[in-house]
């Protein structure tokens, strides 16, 4: 039996970007041949991303692309394991190529995305994405995408960091302001455009919490629905685009519908993507992970 070293297993580990442990195992395997152990894990490289697609996946990025002639752009979310891996660079640069490769071909979907050439040139989205599975050591999707395109209006985007990223399709105006309502988008996170965009149940329900709280506090049956109606407007200024407070209202008090009009101009539509909302993250036990990984090591 060859001796199996640290060096050994470091070059194995910088060859194929693979873990400490899978290295050594597969030096183990192969009697401390170095070819026969890369190619083997080379060949499981597409299980290993199979594998890896079971685990959650609620850190990541959110990137975009505007096209040179500003007629398509595209935000897209893309999720990894931790927020480490999150910051890799190969990882930053799959999703901006992924980005581009949205607003430039236009997929019907993330399926459809996955047998697209990505933008680099550097094979499909799904072979590269499985690539760096291999490279990275966890499960990497794409989540989800959205793309505007225009011939006679305008495209803005705005990421605050990489964790919230916005596109705007609007008209009139000019590149400053499709950027400041892009921001005003991430900073206030508007539910839809305007009161036709939220869903009925919302509505009904902080209209039945007001009238209970109208209720509760005594006030007469004959004004309960009047007070329900201005709860009502106020939830409704507060969670659609036009109705809130433009955030860089120098007196605090203009709203985003009153900064349109003065500009001349009109959001058509908007998307936000907030990494990992709705998804639920599974709570590590990192104390057990570390004796795990030590036992089997001793081992």
């Amino acid at each position: 039996m060859a001796e199996i070293t640290a060096a050994m297993v470091k070059e194995l580990r910088e060859a194929t970007g693979l873990g400490m442990m899978e290295c050594k195992k597969a030096l183990v395997e192969s009697n401390g041949d170095f070819k026969v152990a890369e190619e083997q894990l080379r060949i499981k490289s597409g299980a290993k991303a199979s594998k890896a697609a079971s685990r959650v996946t609620a850190e990541g990025i959110v990137s975009a692309f505007i096209a040179a002639d500003g007629k398509a752009a595209a935000v897209v979310e893309v999720n990894c394991e931790t927020d480490f891996v999150a910051k890799n660079d190969d990882f930053i640069a799959f999703a901006k190529n992924v980005a581009e490769t949205v607003a430039k071909n236009n997929p019907a979907d993330v399926e459809a995305l996955s047998g697209m050439a990505l933008a680099n040139g550097s094979g499909t989205v799904d072979e590269v994405r499985k690539a760096l599975v291999m490279k990275i050591g966890e499960n990497l999707t794409i989540r989800r995408i959205a793309r505007y395109e225009t011939s006679t209006g305008k495209l803005a985007t705005y990421l605050h960091g990489s964790k919230i990223g916005v596109l705007v399709s609007y008209t009139g105006g000019d590149d400053v302001l499709g950027r400041d309502i892009a921001m005003h988008i991430a900073a206030s996170k508007p539910k839809s455009l305007d009161a036709s965009g939220v869903k009925p149940e919302d509505i009904e329900t902080e209209r039945r919490i007001a009238i209970e709280k109208a209720k509760e506090s005594g006030k007469p049956e004959a004004i309960l629905e009047k007070i329900a109606e201005g709860t009502v407007q106020k939830f409704l200024k507060e969670v659609t685009l036009l109705g809130q407070v433009f955030v860089k209202a120098e007196d605090g008090k203009q709203t985003i519908e009153q900064l349109l009009k003065a500009k001349g101009a009109t959001v058509t539509a908007f998307q936000m993507f907030v990494v990992g909302e709705g998804i639920e993250k599974k709570v590590e036990d990192y104390a057990a992970e570390v004796a795990a990984a030590a036992a089997a090591a001793q081992g």
